[in-house]
C-alpha cells in the first residue's frame, strides 16, 4: 500500500505489528548529461516499489519519498541540492518515530545514495534511544556481487560509483524513460594521492558529473543487480519468520 494515496481510516485499518513501512531515499545532485538530477530518488523509488511486491499489499506500506540528501562533494553544481547531516538525521528520526506513533514497527530506509548512509545510521541509533522500533538501511545489499559478475568497465575508485555503468544500468532498468545514452560518457579523473585522506570535492575533479564508463550501461546488467538486491533486502526484512 502507498502512504500517499491513503485516506485516514484506510490508514488506521491498515497498520498492525506485521506492517514493514518502507522509506525510499534519495538525492538531488548532478549526474552528467545522460541522467537527470533525482536519479538517486527514481533508483530508491524503484526499488522500493519492488520490494514492496515481494512482501506483498497486506503487509507493505510505502512512504513518500525522502527527495534531498546529503550531497557536499557535488553541492556547489547547479541544480544540485544538498542538506547537511545535522539537519537531515533528525528529519529522518522525526519520519521514523512518526510512523511508531502510527504503530510501525519495522522501518526500512531502501537508500539509493551512498552519501545519505552516515545520516540514516545516526537516525537508526536515535530511533533506538526514543523507542522500540526496528530500522533497517539498505543501500543496495550485496550488489558487489554480481556487479562483479556483469559490470565490465574499470571503476575509478574503488569505493564510489556515480552516473556510471552501474547506476547507468540500474536507472535503464527501473526508470528508462528517463535515460539519454546518446549523451553518455567516459570519463577517469585523476584521484589525488591524499584523496582517501581529505575532504576533497568531487567538482575539483571534474566537470561533468561522471564517474566511470556510462556508454557500457544495460537494462540487462540493471535488472540482474537490482533483483538480487532485492531479493536481499526480502530476505532480511523476513527472516526468521
Amino acid at each position: 500500500m502507498v502512504l500517499a494515496d491513503m485516506k485516514q481510516d484506510e490508514v488506521r485499518s491498515f497498520i498492525d505489528d506485521r506492517t514493514i513501512a518502507l522509506l525510499p531515499v534519495g538525492a538531488t545532485e548532478v549526474h552528467g548529461d545522460h541522467l537527470p538530477l533525482c536519479t538517486d530518488v527514481f533508483l530508491a523509488e524503484g526499488v522500493t516499489r519492488k520490494v514492496a511486491e515481494r512482501l506483498g499489499q497486506d503487509r507493505a506500506l510505502v512512504l513518500p519519498s525522502v527527495n534531498y540528501g546529503q550531497v557536499w562533494s557535488l553541492g556547489l553544481t547547479t541544480g544540485t541540492v544538498d542538506i547537511p547531516d545535522d539537519v537531515l538525521v533528525p528529519y529522518l528520526v522525526a519520519i521514523a518515530t512518526s510512523m511508531h506513533r502510527s504503530g510501525i514497527r519495522t522501518l526500512a530506509f531502501i537508500n539509493a545514495h551512498v552519501g545519505n548512509n552516515a545520516a540514516i545510521k545516526s537516525a537508526m541509533r536515535r530511533c533506538l534511544d526514543l523507542c522500540d522500533l526496528k530500522t533497517y538501511s539498505f543501500t543496495y545489499p550485496g550488489a558487489e556481487e554480481v556487479i562483479s559478475k556483469v559490470c565490465v568497465s574499470h571503476r575509478p575508485h574503488k569505493a564510489y560509483f556515480h552516473a556510471c555503468e552501474i547506476e547507468t544500468s540500474y536507472m535503464l532498468y527501473l526508470a528508462p524513460d528517463k535515460v539519454d545514452m546518446s549523451k553518455a560518457i567516459r570519463q577517469y579523473p585523476d584521484f589525488p594521492d591524499d584523496f582517501d585522506y581529505t575532504p576533497t570535492r568531487w567538482t575539483e575533479l571534474f566537470s561533468t558529473a561522471v564517474l566511470g564508463d556510462a556508454t557500457l550501461a544495460t537494462a540487462e546488467k540493471g535488472r540482474a543487480i537490482i533483483d538480487s538486491v532485492v531479493d536481499n533486502i526480502v530476505h532480511l526484512l523476513t527472516k526468521g519468520e
